[in-house]
């Protein structure tokens, strides 16, 4: 399904559901769709998205395993520390890693290991809401779901590098996101 009509769809399932959730579709810009070639147009889609990262924004990374979700991350943490080598251990063991960044702190989510939102107060979920939240498998938030969010779905492409990269929200932030 096109870009255009998987948004056709999105608005007429929500005109079903009722009004409010049609206006608050018509507020957002349509989702943009990316194909990345390799890592390396990851990572520079990532770099890209660093730039415009800015306190208190969370981005949600939802895709299948194996998706890519850990290298953009991984990626987006060493363009907005400005270290090509910070090392970015992913935090599918610890649940959290955090990061002193120059535009102020970072938290990486690795919710891969929970069952729903309990829990996400013992690892700093408040704290980390003022910073930059990057979370893997968003879906284990539940009702914490940042809905101001940048969401970014990653799908295997037609090669077995590629990707295909989905961002929904953040409406007039991301122009010039597309290379």
């Amino acid at each position: 399904m096109d870009q255009g009509a998987a948004w056709i769809k999105a608005m007429s399932c929500a005109a079903r559901q009722g009004r409010g959730r049609l206006r608050r579709l018509m507020t957002l810009t349509p989702p943009l769709v990316l194909d990345l070639a390799d890592e390396a147009a990851t990572a520079a889609l990532a770099a890209r998205l660093a730039t415009r990262m800015r306190p208190g924004d969370a981005l949600l990374l939802e895709g299948p395993l194996g998706a890519g979700k850990s290298a953009f991350a991984r990626a987006f943490l060493r363009a907005a520390s400005g270290d090509p080598a910070l090392e970015v251990p992913s935090p599918t063991f610890t649940l959290v890693q955090s990061y002193d960044l120059p535009a102020g702190p970072a938290f990486h989510f690795d919710l891969w290991r929970l069952d729903g939102p309990e829990g996400l107060e013992e690892l700093g979920w408040e704290e980390a809401r003022e910073g930059i939240s990057l979370i893997e498998w968003p879906d284990r938030l539940g009702a914490l779901r940042p809905a101001d969010a940048l969401v970014i779905t990653l799908a295997p492409g037609a090669t077995e590098t590629s990707r295909i990269a989905t961002l929904t929200g953040w409406p007039g932030r991301l122009q010039g996101c597309a290379p």
